[in-house]
């Protein structure tokens, strides 16, 4: 397998950008911290807690240059991820040394994403068959090697990967303070750093949207996980997603080009910060 971003058109491609897929994002983040490395790394490196969107706007800026900045940028950004991770490593609370760049935990990040944009589409967008998702699968794998996951480091075809994510969520993920943090983030979140919104508009749509993260969160988030960090998805829960999905599923031929294939545009609108932070021509 070659290290190489999803040609355009492609299913990673196509999949990956559809704007439903950010009903994920908080459900990625809590398999990720959920890592007791990854947990360890946020803890002791990151400023989450009062920069929350940021830290989502590094890792969209990220993703979508891999994706859809074209084979420089993604060769480029593949490069700056490896080398950010060698610089987080640490002592965890019970005394264990850990590193961002375990194996491990390294590989478990990008799975997290692959894991949540496949559910994210069956619960809220266009369902992938087995097929399609073991050609999206199989194109993840390759965007991993550019920044070094190796393919030793997560399984081959899709059923194999299925049946790694439970027995990761079974055996290695954890509740934290710092999962219980991301919960209490996602609970009640900040106004987006967006000059388009007004503060009214904000106050307006604050609660909705934290209603459908939270419900879209605990959906996609595993049983055996959510019982452990104290999730709970309640027979009015359980109705209230099955009318977001429908009426989301729904959506799909009337939805805009730009909101089926948000990268491109993500990048149009970040370009001078992702060069000004990153170093990188989006």
């Amino acid at each position: 397998m070659e290290p190489a971003a999803p040609p355009r058109g492609s299913i990673a491609w196509r999949y990956a950008s559809d704007a439903r897929t950010f009903l994920g994002a908080g459900a990625a983040l809590i398999l990720q911290v959920a890592h007791p490395t990854v947990a360890a790394g946020v803890r002791e490196h990151s400023n989450f807690e009062e920069d929350p969107w940021g830290r989502l706007l590094r890792t969209l800026d990220h993703v979508n240059l891999l994706l859809y900045g074209g084979p420089e940028a993604a060769a480029a950004t593949g490069r700056r991820l490896r080398d950010m991770h060698k610089r987080i490593k640490g002592t965890a609370p019970d005394g264990r040394r850990y590193h961002a760049l375990e194996p491990e935990a390294y590989a478990w990040v990008h799975a997290t994403l692959a894991w949540v944009i496949v559910d994210a589409h069956r619960q809220f967008g266009r369902r992938m068959s087995t097929a399609q998702a073991e050609r999206f699968y199989e194109q993840w794998r390759a965007l991993g090697l550019l920044f070094g996951v190796r393919e030793r480091d997560l399984p081959d075809g899709w059923g194999a990967f299925e049946a790694y994510v439970e027995r990761m969520v079974d055996e290695r993920l954890e509740d934290s303070d710092v999962v219980q943090t991301v919960l209490r983030t996602l609970a009640a979140p900040s106004e987006p750093p967006a000059a388009w919104l007004p503060d009214a508009a904000w106050r307006v749509l604050r609660l909705p949207a934290a209603r459908t993260l939270e419900l879209a969160t605990t959906a996609i988030v595993p049983s055996t996980l959510r019982a452990r960090i104290g999730l709970r998805l309640s027979e009015r829960d359980r109705v209230e997603l099955g009318l977001l999905g429908a009426l989301s599923r729904r959506a799909t031929p009337v939805m805009p080009a730009r909101l089926r294939r948000v990268g491109p545009s993500y990048l149009e609108w970040r370009q001078d910060a992702i060069e000004r932070e990153h170093g990188i021509a989006a």
